[in-house]
């Protein structure tokens, strides 16, 4: 069975994220962190991102994470506004002050050149979204009264506590339950849990999920699925055998409709090889993006998410899956073609370029 997307005219939004949003600080360029004075400001976060860039494509989108009631605070909630995100589901949280209850997540990043890799230091130790607990988000006024087509969270948000684990349960199963479709990225991070947490915590999820995104370290860490013939470090990735891998987590969980993962390599931190490929259950088929070859990166962050945002767009405007992995291989190229972890790319400039487009001057 496709996806049965609930229609529009049922819903009021198209589509929610559920996970933390952070401030973001980077040196100007491509400097360090240690030598710098002056650091630029973006907001981001995994799940948030793909919210706000499907807003910027025209879609209805709201944002469900946690924040503090501090300048801070504002600064995301600020950004959100900006980007025409619904924000009336997220919790606030008092600030005492110092930031020992809670305090918004930052990260510092510095965006790497030619043989220096970006590098991101997290700084999110008991963030307002990681002090989300059961029972604080109305899930039922959110996916049956008011409606939403499409929710879209991952590992990211599921690994920040023991309580956003139980969030996360409790939103699926209520997204489910309502008909909503729901997303998952997989992302795991090694620096927030470990593969034996990810793996016990993940299984009983998987049962309301439609559409899996992941590469292979994510199956393997997250699932538990090995693709045969990749090395201990993952450089590379045996495309059949990633295939064999995603078909035997089709049939392990029939209800999975869509299964999506980008093909990156790394030819230095300024110059990728970038596509993807999607599996649709329903045909047992593969279908892959276009391929862009040594793809000039200004900055890497939020590439899976403009991947997830960009086939999210495609199945919400009732395109075919062959569309719906061309619109967001040339999503996630696109993003990194700019600063920042969200998209500042308009429809028009994705459509130009999944069809094929080239990159001569617009005048």
């Amino acid at each position: 069975m496709g996806l049965k997307i609930r229609p529009a005219t049922e819903c009021q939004l198209d589509q929610v994220s559920l996970g933390e949003c952070m401030v973001r600080l980077s040196p100007q360029g491509h400097g360090r962190i240690e030598f710098s004075n002056l650091f630029e400001a973006w907001v981001g976060g995994g799940e948030y991102n793909v919210a706000y860039a499907l807003s910027r494509l025209g879609l209805r989108t709201g944002w469900v994470g946690g924040v503090v009631d501090n300048p801070v605070g504002k600064l995301v909630l600020n950004h959100a506004h900006a980007g025409g995100l619904d924000t009336s589901f997220v919790v606030n949280l008092p600030y005492d002050g110092v930031g020992r209850a809670a305090r918004m997540g930052l990260n510092w990043t510095e965006v790497g050149a030619g043989p220096r890799a970006s590098v991101t230091l997290y700084d999110r130790g008991h963030s307002a979204t990681s002090k989300i607990k059961p029972g604080e988000v109305d899930w039922t006024a959110l996916f049956k009264s008011r409606g939403v087509r499409w929710l879209h969270t991952g590992g990211i948000f599921t690994c920040l506590s023991e309580s956003t684990r139980l969030v996360a349960a409790e939103a699926l199963k209520a997204a489910h339950e309502a008909g909503t479709i729901v997303s998952y990225d997989l992302n795991f991070r090694g620096k927030l849990w470990s593969s034996k947490e990810a793996i016990a915590t993940t299984k009983p999820l998987v049962q309301y999920i439609d559409c899996l995104i992941g590469n292979e370290e994510d199956f393997q860490k997250v699932l538990g699925y090995e693709v045969e013939g990749a090395d201990e470090n993952l450089k590379e990735l045996p495309i059949e055998n990633y295939k064999k891998m995603v078909r035997k987590v089709a049939a392990d969980y029939p209800n999975l409709k869509v299964i999506g993962t980008t093909l990156r390599e790394v030819i230095s931190a300024s110059e990728n090889n970038w596509s993807a490929i999607l599996y649709w259950a329903e045909t047992d088929t593969f279908y892959q993006g276009p391929t862009f070859e040594r793809l000039i990166i200004e900055d890497r962050v939020g590439g899976g998410d403009g991947f997830a945002s960009g086939f999210c767009y495609a199945f919400l405007a009732g395109k075919d899956p062959q569309e719906a992995v061309n619109l967001g291989t040339a999503h996630g190229a696109l993003l990194q073609t700019t600063r920042g972890d969200t998209s500042q790319i308009t429809l028009k400039e994705l459509q130009h370029v999944a069809g094929g487009g080239g990159a001569r001057i617009v005048r």
